[in-house]
């Protein structure tokens, strides 16, 4: 691992700047605007259907230049900014796309030199984001509950920075009963939390953060979403949530051809932040409308696990909150083992860049 303290550098920099390096990952764009990532090797070779291109015509050379393979066919040859990066990294899980980890750095106030919870690492994209925000000087608590989303997280983050980042560590385990057997109470300045139930994580959350502290959730579905403001409003220490959905639309730029895209990047996630009050303190009453719309027998029955049936509540297992009843996509260990072998395969040769300019 590089030392960063004496060196005087930002943990990555080195990946970011100065001349192409064999073991950094470039983005090839062509002619039609398609993008390639590859990583860059001595003597090695990129092939497509227009021709062969030699990693060498690219190694040593600054960013931005534009290459011809044996075939004819140019590419303009670029870095990829973090946001490539995640789009185009070995995923496992689904990623936390770009356009909602900066709405959670921002919504969360993450700072550098913070100590960051964070559990449900998956591939590892939010685990960059913030690991950025709180420098070399922070801390990262990543928790997973599948080893081999670990091992893919793992193997993305060294990657992207080039090594190990001082500041990070992940544990494997439930993150509604581990943190609090590693987190001193009270020590965590930010909890950011992407999973199935991140209600179940209530009383861990109550424990490890300081007061003031801020809590973002990701959560994909509408009936996830309620089911959390809900629970947080009821347990008395926090805040009035607030919740948010970020859309992110492109434009097309030809002349006086200038309109919104037809594609969208839409619906993603939900995010819903709160803060943590002081121990003891109750949130204040909001003011509400004099028409409030409560809501229905059975919907309440759905959040708080029970069956419902017309004049009576009865107790049961409640609600199944896993990938297949919320419509997310299941990862097999197959498929993972053989995500994990190729994220590795990228940070072992990110780790061969040299430190230097």
């Amino acid at each position: 691992m590089s030392d960063h303290s004496t060196t005087g550098r930002a943990v990555g920099a080195h990946m970011r700047t100065g001349a192409l390096k064999a073991g950094e990952r470039v983005q090839l764009t062509d002619y039609k605007g398609r993008r390639s990532t590859i990583t860059l090797a001595e003597a090695g070779q990129w092939h497509t259907h227009h021709g062969v291109l030699h990693h060498d015509a690219l190694i040593g050379q600054p960013e931005g230049i534009v290459v011809t393979n044996e075939g004819g066919h140019q590419y303009q040859v670029l870095r990829p900014l973090l946001n490539d990066f995640v789009l185009s990294m070995p995923r496992g899980p689904t990623v936390v796309y770009p356009k909602d980890s900066a709405q959670i750095v921002q919504l969360a106030d993450v700072f550098p030199g913070a100590h960051v919870l964070e559990a449900g690492v998956g591939s590892g994209a939010l685990s960059i984001s913030l690991l950025r925000a709180v420098g070399e000087h922070g801390t990262l608590h990543s928790y997973e509950l599948r080893e081999e989303f670990a091992e893919i997280a793992r193997a993305n983050v060294d990657a992207f920075f080039g090594d190990a980042h001082p500041g990070w560590q992940i544990h494997q385990g439930d993150a509604a009963v581990v943190p609090t057997d590693i987190e001193r109470p009270g020590s965590v300045d930010r909890v950011v939390l992407d999973m199935l139930a991140p209600w179940d994580c209530l009383d861990m959350v109550s424990t490890v953060l300081a007061p003031g502290g801020v809590w973002v959730s990701y959560v994909a579905s509408v009936t996830q979403l309620s089911r959390l403001a809900e629970a947080v409003r009821d347990s008395g220490g926090f805040t009035e949530p607030e919740a948010h959905e970020i859309m992110l639309r492109t434009w097309h730029l030809d002349g006086l051809a200038v309109r919104p895209d037809h594609r969208m990047v839409a619906h993603t996630g939900f995010l819903l932040s709160v803060r943590r009050l002081a121990d003891g303190q109750q949130p204040l009453a909001l003011k509400k409308r004099e028409k409030v719309s409560e809501p229905a027998a059975e919907d309440t029955a759905a959040w708080a696990g029970t069956s419902w049936q017309a004049g009576q509540e009865t107790a049961d297992q409640g609600p199944v909150w896993d990938e297949a009843n919320l419509g997310t996509r299941t990862v097999s260990g197959r498929k993972a083992r053989r995500v994990r072998s190729h994220a590795q395969s990228i940070a072992e040769a990110a780790q061969e860049v040299p430190d230097g300019r």
